[in-house]
């Protein structure tokens, strides 16, 4: 028996020293240093128009009879009256009447192009809540350094940012030697199919592919990544598809006097328990497995420890992470039970009973692949699972991380903000470049500006805002990537 205990004793040191070892060389993997470069803007002029740019009301709503034309006619107005320089140098071609597509040819007709994109329009103000805004959502008004208003962040701040950046570098004097595209949809809160859709369309016609496409999508993350002291600029390379089910339910009617053991909404509200205990089978592999391999090594000691033993704590890390909801999103296609339908009057008994359940498919999975595994775990005869027609999306493929374009974004953004943590991240939401990336060998979603845990609500919400300082470091971070993109 004390020669077991030893023997034990002794795996259990081992154990410990080979987790402490490996532990302690889960470190942040070398990286040429940066030199920091320093872009002096024409600050009041930048700030100015963004202001302005905010005080369109160029909101995308769901009927096309609530268009509001002249908005959009009248920003484009201001674009072509607020950036004589850039349309001048800059050839412009409006698309689907609204979009703007510019091409900055460049030097060298040898060299693959880019493309830099972003949407001016915005959603709607939820009506009732304009008197929570501190600001109004339309004026651009800029309090303590804040400029406040629908846009600020999603995503006229990136739209006029790239215009700053392009007029900074002509009045350098400064010239592409790679020809760069700048396209600014006007309908990506509604899916973008006559804005990006038809760019997209417009550039495979004329048999151009690009080497890489910026659009919007991730940030440099400030306290988002737990136990990561230094701002993480997460660059998406993929994002998630998408495809809504109908879960129904079905069951004799009736008067509501009396029901059966088990009605059509008891029914449902079994098969929707089901789909929430037993999601899509996730993990960390592939590109969820690289971003957060490469946040973990600047965690301390003793959060490093899982990741950096993934072959003993790889459970737990599932575990933990699939119990945060930005972490759960980032390992697996999640599961969102979003609407439910069933009788028409209180007292009948309904036939059918229907939940619509929304799934962002992750790139390992297919949308055939969610719709199995919905019919698998419900395996209910009274119930079905009905496919609506145009429903699904395919994820996006994958980016590659280590291509040219990531390196220029990830440069860049190091030149203007210091010693951040680059890595490649998935957009969980949607963006333009479900259709841009079809044109693109490789296409990108990073937005250059600073994101902390309280902005976050602003995203299609109340008080939306950013900071005069944020801001402009994303006009500077667009100079630089333009510059080394193209330059």
């Amino acid at each position: 028996m004390k020669q077991f205990l030893l023997i034990l004793l002794a795996v259990i040191v081992v154990l410990v020293g080979v987790i402490l070892v490996r532990t302690a060389l889960h470190q942040p993997a070398s990286s040429e240093p940066v030199t920091p470069i320093t872009v002096n803007l024409n600050d009041e002029r930048a700030i100015r128009h963004l202001r302005e740019a905010i005080a369109f009301r160029t909101v995308s709503h769901q009927r096309e009879a609530d268009f509001q034309h002249q908005e959009f006619k009248n920003f484009i107005s201001w674009v072509k009256d607020s950036y004589p320089l850039v349309n001048e140098a800059l050839e412009l071609q409006l698309i689907g009447e609204y979009t703007l597509l510019y091409r900055w040819p460049g030097s060298n007709p040898e060299l693959a192009p880019i493309l830099l994109t972003g949407h001016y329009d915005v959603v709607p103000v939820l009506p009732g809540t304009e008197t929570l805004w501190q600001q109004p959502p339309f004026a651009g008004s800029v309090v303590d350094g804040i400029i406040w208003g629908r846009g600020a962040l999603d995503d006229k701040s990136a739209v006029v940012a790239q215009l700053e950046a392009v007029t900074h570098l002509l009045e350098q004097g400064w010239q592409p030697s790679r020809t760069v595209y700048f396209s600014f949809g006007h309908d990506e809160e509604i899916g973008g199919s006559n804005g990006a859709g038809a760019v997209t369309a417009l550039l495979a016609a004329q048999d151009i592919q690009l080497e890489w496409s910026l659009d919007e999508g991730s940030f440099l993350f400030d306290g988002m990544m737990p136990g990561v002291e230094p701002l993480t600029a997460t660059i998406n390379v993929a994002e998630k598809g998408s495809v809504t089910l109908n879960i129904v339910a079905k069951a004799a009617g009736g008067h509501s006097s009396m029901p059966p053991r088990q009605t059509a909404v008891g029914i449902l509200a079994q098969a929707i328990s089901k789909l929430e205990a037993n999601p899509v089978p996730g993990g960390l592999s592939g590109l969820s497995l690289q971003m957060f391999d490469t946040v973990s090594r600047y965690m301390a000691f003793p959060a490093r420890i899982p990741f950096a033993n993934r072959w003993l704590f790889e459970p737990l890390i599932d575990d933990q992470l699939s119990a945060v909801t930005f972490g759960n999103a980032m390992l697996r296609t999640t599961t969102a039970p979003t609407m439910l339908r069933a009788s028409v009057k209180t007292n009948v008994l309904p036939i059918e009973a229907v939940a619509t359940v929304n799934f962002r498919v992750h790139p390992r999975d297919s949308v055939e692949d969610v719709v199995k595994h919905v019919r698998a775990v419900v395996a209910d005869k009274r119930v079905e699972v009905r496919v609506p027609e145009g429903s699904g999306r395919a994820a996006s493929r994958v980016s590659d991380w280590n291509s040219r374009g990531f390196e220029v974004i990830g440069q860049s953004v190091r030149e203007v903000y210091g010693d951040v943590v680059v890595t490649p991240g998935l957009m969980i939401a949607g963006s333009d470049t479900r259709h841009y990336g079809k044109v693109a060998d490789n296409a990108f979603r990073f937005n250059p500006i600073i994101m902390t845990p309280e902005d976050l609500t602003g995203f299609h919400g109340t008080n939306e805002k950013i900071s005069v300082d944020n801001y402009l470091q994303g006009v500077r971070s667009y100079v630089r990537i333009i510059d080394n993109g193209a330059g």
